[in-house]
């Protein structure tokens, strides 16, 4: 009997993901958002596809035929957790270059854009 183990997940810095941002190389990546929409309404960064959780039955199904499974995909919540959760998941689903957005929509906010409110 062999267990599996699910491959670490990669993180990326909210530095990092500014850099894409401001530099405008955000062609190849595919970015979500899995937080709330209530949460979406306080902060959010443009350009993320809106992913809640919570409707998770109703765009699972569609994630491969929305996304390709082989471009670089960055994934963000509040503070990082939900958006692992959504990396292990995505990594189930044959998805081969996702990226956990380290600290969440609030380190950017704090770090890189004090533009964004913070909650």
């Amino acid at each position: 009997m062999s267990a599996q183990f699910s491959p670490p997940i990669v993180s990326v810095s909210v530095e990092e993901l500014a850099q894409h941002l401001n530099s405008g190389a955000i062609e190849g990546l595919q970015l979500i958002d899995v937080r709330e929409l209530e949460e979406i309404a306080i902060a959010s960064i443009p350009n993320f596809t809106i992913l809640p959780l919570s409707q998770f039955n109703q765009w699972a199904e569609q994630i491969t035929t929305r996304f390709d499974p082989h471009k670089e995909t960055l994934v963000l919540c509040h503070h990082g957790v939900r958006s692992a959760q959504m990396c292990q998941w995505l990594a189930s689903q044959g998805f081969t270059n996702v990226k956990n957005i380290t600290g969440g929509i609030d380190a950017y906010a704090s770090q890189c854009d004090r533009g964004i409110a913070l909650y």
